[in-house]
């Protein structure tokens, strides 16, 4: 055991970085431990989008959803690379919701949050407007509004990046087999993915561990909790790309749910996502065929085109650890979160987090750091409200100019690689590419433009180590590459 942590975080998801960040921010010394790699589990499994949650204005959650409406300015601002906005197509579909409660939600959805960048609402003639013509004919009016998008997998490492830059200590693939309290601190005892083991020491102890929260009171620290775990499910699939347009569409179910269909990775659309109560192991999560089958008829429904499972090119699977409040439907429990702290007779404190939504991950960051502060002497004010991540610092609306710039110095890079660059490392790009003068620089090309200085860059600065991590996570070009070409990786990341 070497020096005594301030601050000790069980788990590398959204959650658990958002928090080192913050408390690295202050000054604090931090040491964050995850089993797996970054945002490898529900952090990864989102879908991908910074809003405000519009159906939950029908569960009178008007709190959760005005802290989320308020957080996507801030998390515009603080990284234009990785998130921006989006416009939705809301249709109004004649034996579902009214016009005038859509037209109700959407008008408070527009004035919760303190829009400022943000469009407006507006209606749609779905008879005579573009994003119109891949609907069925039996629809049309709609509602477009706007929310916004967001590369969840790059928001939890860019968090742990500057985390780590305000000198915090990452370490991935590190298992806290168990958390002793001590006198004044707790006692942590860590196992590495090749067996070795290490003690270290934190005066405090946060457990964010998502899905697995309850195993680490549980098994690891060995305390009781009040608050009980619910998991609920979400799954997503991938096809080849529906529309010419860059709207997305958000659907109205006969269940009462939504489902999204959102433009990805450019030639492919998102559609989910399902809620479904989950029980077992969350490493086990998987997509399965009546999920697909559901997802298929929930946008088939809308679009003049069926789609079909032999469409499907991806799908992926998370377990949302939310609060259990008694909901009796998965789709109604709170998405809001609880900070739960056991300190009792001046014990060394611990943090337990459930719940929570990747919208409002900076928010329960801060929440979390105010909840410690009896237990921190001087601890520093808040600050990551007005603060860049990694690679954010320049304006939100000066994307344009940024390219612009950028393609002066590398002009031999074809121009997709390029936006597909700046919008995955934004102003750090420049620390990627280094000194390239031609394509030859980059090293060997792996396929679909992601070449080994890249690779090299994500293993050394962002904690990457197996294919996986760079092709699903960090950067989604697995989508784009072919059997071979991920094997060629594979190898080169083994060899």
């Amino acid at each position: 055991m070497s020096s005594v942590f301030d601050l000790a975080i069980i788990g590398g998801g959204v959650n658990g970085c958002g928090i080192a960040r913050d408390a690295a921010g202050r000054g604090l010394s931090v040491l964050l431990v995850e089993q797996g790699d970054l945002a490898g589990a529900t952090s990864s499994a989102s879908t991908k989008l910074i809003h405000g949650g519009l159906r939950y204005l029908e569960y009178y959650e008007f709190s959760l959803v005005r802290a989320a409406l308020a957080e996507r300015e801030i998390l515009l601002r603080a990284a234009p690379h990785i998130v921006w906005p989006l416009r939705f197509v809301l249709p109004h579909h004649a034996g579902l919701r009214p016009r005038w409660m859509l037209r109700a939600g959407l008008f408070l959805y527009d004035h919760l949050g303190g829009r400022k960048i943000l469009a407006p609402t507006r209606g749609v003639d779905l008879r005579a407007d573009p994003v119109g013509s891949d609907m069925q004919t039996r629809y049309t009016h709609a509602f477009e509004y706007s929310d916004c998008w967001v590369d969840d997998a790059r928001l939890v490492v860019l968090n742990a990046r500057d985390a780590a830059d305000y000198g915090a200590d990452i370490r991935t693939r590190n298992t806290c087999i168990s958390a002793r309290r001590e006198s004044d601190h707790w006692e942590l005892h860590l196992r590495d993915v090749l067996g070795a083991e290490r003690s270290e020491a934190a005066r405090i102890l946060v457990n964010a561990a998502g899905p697995w929260v309850g195993d680490v009171l549980a098994n690891v620290t060995c305390q009781n909790s009040p608050t009980k775990i619910r998991q609920v499910k979400g799954s997503h699939i991938v096809v080849p790309r529906l529309t010419a347009h860059d709207r997305s569409y958000i659907f109205q179910n006969t269940d009462g749910r939504v489902c999204f269909a959102i433009p990805y990775e450019d030639d492919f659309t998102l559609i989910g996502t399902t809620d479904a109560d989950f029980h077992g192991d969350p490493t086990t999560v998987a997509v399965t065929a009546e999920e697909e089958d559901y997802l298929c008829a929930a946008v088939s429904e809308y679009f003049r085109v069926p789609v079909t499972r032999t469409q499907i090119v991806w799908r992926y699977a998370g377990v949302r650890p939310l609060r259990e409040d008694g909901a009796t439907a998965a789709q109604q429990a709170t998405r809001d979160y609880v900070l739960e702290l056991d300190a009792a007779g001046g014990a060394p404190p611990l943090l337990s987090v459930f719940g929570g939504k990747i919208t409002t991950y900076r928010r329960l960051a801060e929440a979390a750091l105010t909840k410690l502060s009896p237990h921190i002497p001087n601890l520093k004010p808040a600050w990551t409200a007005h603060a860049h991540l990694p690679g954010g610092n320049f304006p939100q609306d000066g994307r344009v100019a940024l390219h612009a710039q950028t393609a002066r110095r590398y002009p031999f890079l074809p121009d997709m690689t390029l936006r597909r660059l700046l919008r995955t490392y934004g102003t750090r790009i420049t620390d990627m590419l280094g000194d390239a003068k031609s394509i030859a620089d980059l090293g060997q090309d792996f396929g679909a433009g992601l070449c080994e200085r890249e690779v090299d860059y994500l293993c050394q600065t962002e904690w990457a180590v197996r294919g996986d991590d760079i092709l699903w996570r960090r950067t989604k070009r697995g989508l784009h590459m072919s059997a071979e070409e991920i094997v060629r990786l594979t190898h080169y990341l083994t060899g």
